[in-house]
């Protein structure tokens, strides 16, 4: 996917899609900078990284606090002199199962603070130098929740339409300067929280749990969950030079439920 020497700064490195969104870069040559509230999980993904003969910074940052973001952008561009790809990863699910009446103003702040302005200050921080490179690949990881209302879920399903806006206003700004800039939406993935999504369902319409996520995935058409792999191959191609001609897009990963 032409990453070979190709620098990424990944925010929410460690877990599910994140890790394995890191991994898939460095595996396609990618020098990474990896950026996350606690540094511990993100050792052992960043050992992984070296053990694959790539380099890698891991950095402290509160996605959210404006100086943790300029301080990691400044240790990324201090160790590579350049930073190429920014995958914006990091990121809430807000109150679940609350409806907008019932979602507190704190919360709804909480939630538009990090899966909003989290990105807004990742990328107002990288671009200046992306723009003077004349070259820049900003991946930010939505969900299909942006693409489709979900009674339950306001605070989170605003943020992910928010996150479009920005994403749509910022490709239109920076177009002119060679850089892209798209949204990857997945919808369930395959982990810990599809787990309980199903355990729910299990014990409300008392079924067995295999029963509850072959019920989940016949609403999707292909009629399976997508996996934390299928997500990485998504920022893969919007992170390469495969997807020169794109910009601007929202690109549903979720086995056809958008549709």
């Amino acid at each position: 996917m032409e990453l070979v020497n190709r620098i990424a700064l990944i925010t929410g490195p460690a877990k599910g899609m994140g890790r394995a969104i890191t991994l898939a870069l460095a595996h396609e040559g990618a020098d990474v900078v990896l950026a996350g509230r606690d540094t511990v999980p993100i050792e052992s993904v960043a050992a992984e990284v070296e053990a694959m003969g790539r380099k890698v910074v891991v950095c402290a940052c509160d996605v959210t606090r404006p100086e943790d973001v300029e301080r990691t952008t400044s240790s990324g561009l201090e160790a590579f002199g350049r930073i190429d790809v920014l995958v914006n990863i990091a990121g809430g699910t807000g109150p679940i199962g609350k409806s907008g009446l019932e979602t507190t103003p704190e919360e709804f702040d909480q939630i538009m603070e990090l899966n909003m302005k989290g990105c807004f200050l990742t990328m107002r921080s990288v671009l200046p130098r992306m723009i003077e490179n004349s070259y820049g690949k900003i991946v930010n990881v939505g969900g299909t929740f942006g693409l489709r209302g979900r009674a339950g879920r306001m605070s989170y399903s605003s943020s992910k339409w928010g996150l479009r806006g920005i994403t749509k206003s910022f490709a239109l700004e920076v177009g002119p300067n060679n850089i892209n800039v798209n949204c990857v939406c997945p919808g369930m993935v395959e982990g810990p929280r599809f787990e309980k999504v199903c355990g729910d369902m299990a014990k409300r319409l008392q079924i067995s749990l295999d029963e509850a996520k072959r019920k989940h995935a016949e609403d999707y058409a292909l009629r399976r969950v997508s996996t934390d792999e299928d997500i990485a191959n998504a920022v893969l191609f919007f992170a390469s030079d495969r997807s020169r001609q794109i910009t601007g897009q929202d690109l549903a990963v979720d086995g056809g439920w958008v549709i």
